[in-house]
């Protein structure tokens, strides 16, 4: 029987939404419900494995990995794609790289609980009700700030969409921002200085990786208005964590609403979960029912294809 991983079920949920006791004489399948400790216990673990079913970017498959799992056949992410696959790698063993279907919608749910979680101290407010607390803040309006967009792509423009229609002015910036989705969505083209200095909410929608690693520091924190709210539910690294806890510990900025992390799991002590003013939620964009139904389905129908010689979804 070939042997199946499945990687990073953190909720341990899988088996809610694909029945594997239907596929039990013709896979082995083992569920990881917590994270590799590092690299080496990743290999450790998963050297008798010729299939891998991951969950988007929570386990890496480096080239190191790749070029070590001597077994290794299929490996099936959730998504359309996945920056923390080695597709070079891959390639060169021969291992076959597929991904899923994915809703793009609940991550722009995400990031309006995050701005209006900020916008009105909902984290500090919900505490004190249960502390016996009534009314300790002033919370701000959306009507008529300023959202700054980095990035208007699916995301970005279903982000910009709410922001209008909370009658909000929207900016946008991105090194490739498309000027037609600009002026279908009435949102005004701009550049990224503009953009840090004038957004009363200025929220994360581009991709991982090298382009834009480090695209808010301490430098463009400084910019930002005081009053000014940051929001990032794209990927962690795109915002400097150090820099950023300096800027919340000094308020430098008003606050930030956050989805992603440089680390994740986010560790224990980690100084954003000390932070009063940063709005902190576990990488759940993408974590709904619905999502989670066409994940763990697709990665089945993608890993029979595989086994049978016509793969599909392929991802290059």
């Amino acid at each position: 029987m070939l042997k199946v991983a499945i990687l990073d079920d953190y909720q341990n949920v899988s088996q809610q939404f694909v029945d594997l006791e239907k596929l039990s004489g013709k896979y082995e399948f083992k569920v990881f419900s917590e994270p590799f400790v590092d690299e080496a216990d990743t290999l450790d673990q998963l050297a008798d494995f010729e299939a891998l079913l991951i969950m988007r970017e929570r386990t890496p498959m480096t080239k190191n990995l790749i070029d070590n799992l001597s077994k290794l056949k299929f490996i099936i992410t959730s998504g359309s794609r996945n920056k923390s696959i080695d597709l070079e790698a891959a390639k060169k063993r021969k291992v076959v790289v597929c991904g899923t279907e994915i809703n793009i919608h609940p991550t722009p749910e995400l990031t309006w609980a995050l701005i209006l979680g900020l916008a009105r101290n909902l984290k500090e407010e919900i505490d004190n009700m249960y502390q016996g607390y009534w009314q300790t803040t002033v919370g701000v309006e959306l009507k008529g700030k300023i959202l700054g967009l980095i990035g208007l792509g699916r995301v970005g423009s279903q982000v910009a969409k709410i922001g209008k229609a909370f009658g909000m002015q929207v900016m946008a910036w991105s090194e490739n921002l498309n000027l037609d989705t600009c002026k279908e969505l009435d949102v005004l083209p701009c550049s990224k200085e503009d953009l840090i200095k004038s957004s009363d909410f200025l929220s994360i929608h581009v991709q991982g990786g090298e382009r834009y690693k480090d695209c808010i520091t301490i430098k463009e924190m400084d910019k930002m208005k005081k009053t000014a709210f940051l929001i990032n539910t794209s990927r962690g690294p795109i915002v400097n964590e150090d820099d950023l806890i300096i800027a919340l510990s000094t308020n430098e900025i008003a606050g930030a609403g956050l989805d992603v992390y440089e680390k994740e799991p986010l560790p224990e002590n980690n100084k954003l979960r000390f932070l009063p003013n940063a709005l902190l939620t576990p990488h759940i964009g993408y974590v709904t029912a619905e999502n989670y139904s066409m994940f763990y389905n697709q990665m089945i129908e993608s890993l029979e294809s595989c086994v049978n010689g016509k793969p599909i979804r392929v991802i290059e």
